[in-house]
């Protein structure tokens, strides 16, 4: 790979791409990932005694929760894939086993169960706890102290505020309750919520990290830069590649939100509107989404994903199918050997729709999306400043995964 990123070359063919990437991950049995259907740690597939029903794009907080858990217990399990509401009609086969449509839903040895807290104790029950457990009395509390940080989130993002003193209220209400959290992370000697990783890590971590990019696009705050105790705790996570598997970036969390929410409401403040357009626009490289050491593997696999789903990619961007084919093979070249290749013209609608609507880790982990965003944007800029059409607000059916259902994984 170059380094000259001023010289300029010609795209490469599709096969030409295939042959610069060997990115193959074992989803049976290596890291956590979000393309697998079934998860075996090196055990015999009969051993499976538990079905997860988790949403298609990994934005559902309280999935991200069970599936971490059995991530870290090891424990054999299949997954099946549904859809979310926001996002495309909810499946009839699911309906008809889970009549509520609740996500997450387990199967364990044929029963089904809603509810996470529900799933976590009824698997705590046949596999044993995660460290402390869910009713333990070390766990309860913070529990409930997970549960007061969310509210005061909630009531700082979800509702608009009529005046400045009403914003600064519920931000103060908010640093407040992390002000507690801060001071339970204080009071064990490691970066855990107890002395060691376990069930209390588990809860915090899906709506942690929610806040961590909702409040730095929406109103201006970083969170893990803010407390030094959450750094530290965000940190000890991403060492765990449990975690590093089922993690989100901002631009997808941001943009997964709003429809799931109910809205989320900007402050409009001099650093919310830089936030907001570094996330939106880049640069993406040095956000506090994470600080994890790159993988060598990051452009490859970028590389491997779209190369997977290309036919789908071109056919649902709004770009001319020619038009969209050629530009993103000039992004992909210029990622994979460092030199700027010139796209079609009229090719930055195009590809700046792809660049808004990678989803981490739905389709990569976050460097590769940033290596990929990158591109994306890069090749763009050089023929238009044009944005595509805006990310919709109160649903995400531009992103209905019935656009990419025969070509799964």
């Amino acid at each position: 790979m170059t380094s000259n990123s001023a010289a300029s070359s010609a795209p490469l063919s599709w096969s030409e791409l295939a042959k610069l990437t060997d990115f193959q991950p074992d989803l049976v049995n290596g890291p956590t990932n979000a393309q697998a259907r079934l998860r075996l740690f090196g055990r015999p597939e009969s051993e499976v005694r538990v079905t997860l029903y988790r949403d298609n794009h990994a934005w559902c907080p309280y999935c991200q929760k069970i599936w971490l858990w059995l991530e870290e217990k090891q424990i054999p399990y299949r997954i099946e894939k549904v859809t979310m509401f926001c996002y495309g009609e909810k499946e009839s086969w699911y309906r008809r086993k889970v009549p509520s449509g609740m996500l997450p839903a387990i199967e364990l040895d044929g029963r089904i169960i809603t509810e996470s807290d529900d799933i976590l104790i009824a698997l705590e029950r046949v596999y044993g706890a995660l460290g402390l457990g869910m009713q333990d009395p070390a766990v309860l509390p913070l529990r409930q102290l997970e549960r007061l940080l969310f509210r005061a989130w909630c009531s700082w993002l979800c509702y608009p505020t009529r005046s400045n003193r009403q914003e600064q209220a519920n931000r103060e209400q908010f640093i407040a309750a992390v002000a507690q959290v801060e001071a339970a992370l204080g009071a064990t000697p490691g970066p855990y919520f107890l002395a060691e990783f376990g069930t209390a890590d588990v809860i915090f971590t899906p709506y942690v990290e929610r806040m961590n990019a909702s409040l730095y696009y929406y109103k201006g705050y970083s969170m893990r830069e803010a407390n030094p105790r959450l750094a530290d705790w965000f940190a000890a996570m991403e060492s765990r590649s449990t975690y590093r598997g089922t993690q989100s970036d901002f631009h997808t969390h941001v943009h997964d939100l709003p429809p799931q929410m109910g809205g989320c409401w900007e402050n409009g403040e001099p650093q919310m509107q830089i936030n907001k357009a570094r996330v939106d626009q880049g640069p993406w490289a040095g956000l506090p989404d994470a600080t994890y050491p790159e993988p060598e593997s990051a452009r490859a696999e970028a590389l491997a994903r779209v190369i997977k789903h290309r036919a789908n990619i071109i056919r649902v961007n709004p770009a001319d199918d020619q038009l969209i084919d050629a530009a993103l093979r000039c992004a992909l070249t210029a990622m994979i050997t460092g030199e700027a290749c010139p796209p079609p013209p009229e090719a930055d609608l195009g590809l700046r729709y792809l660049r808004d609507r990678i989803n981490v880790p739905r389709d990569m982990s976050i460097y590769a999306a940033k290596h990929l965003r990158a591109a994306l944007e890069a090749t763009a800029a050089l023929v238009g400043d044009r944005q595509a059409t805006p990310i919709p607000m109160k649903h995400r059916r531009d992103q209905n995964p019935a656009e990419f259902a025969q070509n799964s994984g």
